[in-house]
């Protein structure tokens, strides 16, 4: 899939060739030609990552005006046009005043924050297939760079991770859902991904954090700027103990446009997206047509049938082919490499009824339960011969399935009723 033409490239004024502007990887910088949002790695490591925060702050996330009209471009190119107001660049001039890279990194240093590049030892390469996996919602292309705030490492984490989202009305089924296949694959060593919003994503941080797991929150807003206010004691646990991650530079605030632009680090960075709950129309859904566009496995959890909140789930399953799981292992199979980690279907526990053979399961059906009934009325009742059918009783009393008394025979007390 390709990004539609929507803003005609910018000619930049003056070229440069020089190590600050097309210059191989090495140290924290460069991507040696990476295309990062349309923008190409490479160039001295402090350079590019001062231009990098620069753009993080100028330009919105998934912007695909800028991502066609600076195509090509390394980052350090881009930030020169713009500083230089260049003709074409009037659109993102607006920002440039507000614009200070250092300090920006100072303000992320300050709240214990870093900002990662393609090249860095952090950077998840798995990001870079927005770079082909098209436009959603008039968003698209690779962030320029990523705001991290805790203690994880986040190349290593998103290694073996899973997103769990849904909505944030979600009912109390969901959030059960959702905190039972966090904790359940946090327990099997996946890491928890989600948005930090309230509902399923909130239930699947704490359920992770239940099992003390590792989880990654994915904010619209600045990693400093914990939105919504009132998960701010969930997210600054997070924090704390995994990692709050975000495009968007410090003291950013969250915009509607800026939820569906983090929706696709979200299904980019896991290895699929399990939807708990989901209207029709919803962020979840959004996230799910990103782990499409990525090539990420999309799975779906039901829910009634009565239910607004579950319409969602059930239309990824039946009309996009996700995959539909009620527990963790079925989630794990999915995300596994094919022929790995097998789950078995469901089966009800074996019963002594399970081995007899039709005579003795005729014979056993015949007996009654309280008052006890001579053999051959159990035999006309059973539809079989004198003798089958005391040659039958007799074995079922070895199995202590059946007992004799004065009277005929009955059923033990104990005896399960046979399954039908």
């Amino acid at each position: 899939m390709t990004i539609h033409q929507v803003h005609q490239p910018v000619t930049p004024t003056t070229t440069n060739n020089t190590a600050a502007g097309r210059g191989g990887a090495g140290g924290s910088g460069g991507g040696g030609g990476r295309v990062v949002a349309g923008v190409v790695g490479g160039g001295d490591g402090e350079v590019e990552r001062l231009a990098r925060v620069g753009l993080s702050r100028v330009v919105e996330p998934g912007d695909l005006k800028a991502l066609q009209a600076f195509d090509g471009m390394p980052a350090t190119e881009v930030w020169e046009l713009l500083q230089r107001k260049t003709p074409g660049t009037e659109r993102w001039s607006t920002r440039l005043a507000d614009a200070d890279p250092e300090r920006d990194l100072e303000r992320a240093a300050a709240t214990g924050a870093r900002f990662v590049i393609p090249g860095d030892d952090e950077w998840p390469e798995q990001v870079e297939i927005l770079a082909e996996a098209g436009q959603l919602t008039r968003r698209g292309g690779v962030p320029y760079g990523l705001w991290l705030r805790g203690p994880a490492h986040l190349r290593r984490v998103l290694e073996q991770s899973v997103a769990v989202v849904g909505a944030r009305a979600s009912s109390a089924y969901g959030e059960h859902v959702a905190a039972e296949l966090a904790s359940g694959v946090a327990d099997n060593g996946y890491t928890v991904v989600s948005g930090g919003a309230f509902g399923i994503d909130a239930a699947a941080h704490r359920g992770a954090l239940a099992a003390a797991g590792v989880t990654v929150a994915v904010l619209a807003s600045g990693v400093d700027v914990l939105y919504p206010r009132r998960n701010s004691a969930l997210l600054s646990r997070i924090a704390e103990q995994g990692l709050i991650v975000s495009e968007l530079p410090p003291g950013s605030r969250p915009t509607r446009l800026r939820f569906l632009s983090r929706n696709r680090l979200i299904a980019a960075s896991t290895l699929g997206v399990v939807v708990v709950e989901a209207a029709v129309r919803s962020g979840a859904l959004n996230s799910a047509g990103w782990a499409e566009q990525c090539g990420r496995a999309v799975l779906a959890v039901p829910g009634p049938v009565t239910s607004r909140m579950s319409e969602g789930s059930h239309l990824l399953v039946r009309e996009r082919g996700a995959v539909l799981v009620t527990n963790v292992m079925e989630i794990i199979e999915a995300l596994s490499p094919l022929g790995t980690r097998l789950t078995t279907y469901p089966m009800a526990p074996k019963t002594p009824h399970d081995d007899l053979d039709y005579d003795l399961r005729r014979t056993l059906d015949a007996v009654p339960v309280q008052d006890p009934a001579p053999t051959d009325q159990i035999a006309g009742a059973a539809g079989l011969d004198l003798t089958t059918t005391q040659e039958c009783l007799l074995t079922l009393s070895d199995l202590a399935l059946v007992e004799h008394c004065p009277t005929g025979w009955r059923l033990p007390p104990t005896t399960p009723t046979p399954p039908t």
